[in-house]
């Protein structure tokens, strides 16, 4: 324990704000309620898409998160506008010199909805319990804990992480809700059971009823007092509950908001944003770090092994007309492997500007000529593979249809393979897929780390590439941020150079919200965060 609070704070504070995080929420349409907020009342929440998992440390999807980030708190908190880390479950932590152990004290008086105590033996065996799920459950939370050695209790309120090697990224990871910390008799459990709805966490809301792929209805938690330093209010929610509905088609999801028998739905596309603003409703839209959408081929499958293909891919894409057809001005276009609201982005957008003379060339020269239909293939293969994707994002089915279409004007055959959500995990578990369409949110560059580490989730399936492997492992040692922030550009380069991500488009969350509602208001990582939210009836 070699560095106090102050300074390991400062650092990523500092981080954040000369890499770029910030705050970009804007919104269109009518107000909200003015005037002090008003306990009191249900919000009826329509989801995109039903909810995989209860448990925090399995989520993935925003619509999942959107339900399990308000069951949990995490030990420290991210300030959406700066970057800053702030205390939570934490009062205080110090990491050392070396990033290699980091020292959490919590504050005093916590509980579980259970109401067991949330102690420094708590902190253990959730990350134990993280470590022992894996990546197949847990793959975003165990990736935060790589290089886990284990965590000792010095006392009842205090608990030190130690990493066998530098680990700059796991403070802010700390953040996150995929590390929220949950009640002892919870993390016991199988990581199926944990997937039920039981879920004990010490957040300022509980599960009443969890209805896998349907609901799920919380309850306001009576006596909460240590919310985060973020919130405006460090006491219970205003809210009495919050009622997620799954309601995935686009129209019935903004009629019903337009008519008053929902208070606020995800994803409202830019087609839905007249009928929300007639009613007196409003769209508020933030944009994710992290990741951007995109395919990310398999490298060890048909014409993909060739990578001259997964270069050609890069300048064959429109991403100006996927914005224009399909979105709108709210949204970005893909600029480089990390989204540009994510700290340590490098703007690449001169590699990935659309130049289809020049993606053919790529491919004229690599030996895959043109045949009768236009598709081209090379030692009787043809230029084709598939894409699988899920309804995560409204907007997939049809931006990948205009991809489609604008790869084929270079002679590649993309067949779309839409699934549910819970067979494209299990196919990108089992990597059965030619390409996989996703993206990945969180407000730290170290993100490159768990997509396309080759010893994290590694869905390329790629072996050692050593100027990327290099950069991935050094900036979880860099603690100056200038330094970190050089190393990502590095890695977001090479993950280019090897074509591990075509980039598309950058999600932003649009929100539709009833003129009802009040003070909904997104994290630092874009997710929705009910505990300042309140409602006029």
């Amino acid at each position: 324990m070699k560095r106090s609070l102050a300074r390991p704070t400062a650092l990523l504070g500092a981080l954040a704000a000369t890499l770029g995080l910030a705050a970009c929420g804007a919104e269109s349409g009518g107000g909200e309620p003015s005037g002090p907020p008003r306990p009191g009342g249900i919000l009826r929440y329509g989801l995109a898409s039903a909810p995989t998992c209860s448990d925090p440390a399995q989520s993935g999807t925003n619509q999942t998160i959107y339900v399990t980030r308000q069951i949990v708190d995490s030990l420290v908190d991210q300030d959406p506008e700066s970057g800053e880390i702030r205390p939570w479950l934490a009062q205080s932590w110090f990491v050392s010199s070396d990033a290699k152990s980091f020292t959490f004290r919590l504050k005093e008086g916590i509980t579980f909805s259970d109401n067991t105590p949330l102690t420094a033996e708590s902190v253990k065996k959730n990350f134990d319990a993280i470590v022992a799920l894996g990546g197949a459950k847990a793959p975003l939370a165990a990736s935060y804990l790589a290089g886990y050695t284990g965590s000792t209790v010095v006392d009842a309120n205090t608990v030190r992480v130690d990493f066998d090697t530098p680990n700059v990224q796991f403070l802010q990871a700390t953040s996150t809700p995929q590390l929220g910390i949950q009640s002892e008799a919870t993390v016991a459990k199988s990581a199926d059971a944990r997937c039920d709805g039981t879920n004990i966490g010490s957040g300022p809301f509980t599960y009443t009823e969890y209805r896998q792929n349907a609901s799920a209805t919380l309850t306001k938690r009576v006596g909460y007092r240590w919310g985060s330093a973020v919130f405006a209010n460090q006491g219970e929610a205003y809210l009495d509950g919050i009622a997620f509905t799954v309601v995935p088609e686009s129209g019935v999801r903004t009629g019903s908001l337009a008519s008053g028998q929902l208070d606020a739905i995800s994803d409202a596309l830019p087609q839905d944003a007249p009928q929300i603003e007639a009613g007196g409703g409003r769209v508020q839209y933030t944009a994710n770090p992290g990741v951007p959408f995109g395919l990310q081929p398999n490298v060890t499958r048909g014409a993909l092994t060739d990578p001259a293909v997964r270069t050609a891919l890069l300048p064959a894409i429109d991403r100006q007309e996927l914005i224009d057809t399909v979105l709108g001005p709210e949204f970005k276009t893909g600029t480089s492997s990390l989204a540009s609201r994510t700290p340590g982005y490098t703007d690449l957008s001169a590699r990935l500007k659309y130049d289809p003379d020049a993606a053919r060339r790529i491919l004229d020269q690599a030996g895959w000529a043109p045949g009768a239909d236009g598709i081209r293939a090379k030692d009787g293969q043809r230029l084709s593979f598939g894409v699988v994707f899920a309804p995560a994002f409204a907007g997939n089915q049809a931006i990948l249809e205009l991809v489609q279409q604008q790869l084929r004007k270079v002679g590649v055959d993309l067949r779309l393979e839409p699934v549910s959500v819970s067979e494209s995990t299990a196919r990108q578990n089992a990597r059965d897929f030619d390409t996989v369409y996703y993206n990945t949110t969180r407000a730290d560059g170290d993100i490159l780390r768990t997509t396309f580490g080759v010893d994290q989730r590694n869905l390329n399936g790629r072996g050692p590439v050593p100027a990327l492997d290099s950069r991935l492992a050094q900036q979880l040692s860099a603690t100056d941020p200038a330094e970190r922030g050089r190393i990502l550009g590095d890695a977001q380069r090479a993950v280019l150079d090897e074509g591990l991500w075509i980039p598309t488009i950058e999600l932003s969350q649009a929100i539709g919200v009833a003129s009802t509602v009040a003070d909904l208001t997104f994290d630092a990582s874009a997710r929705l965060q009910f505990h300042d939210t309140w409602v006029r009836r």
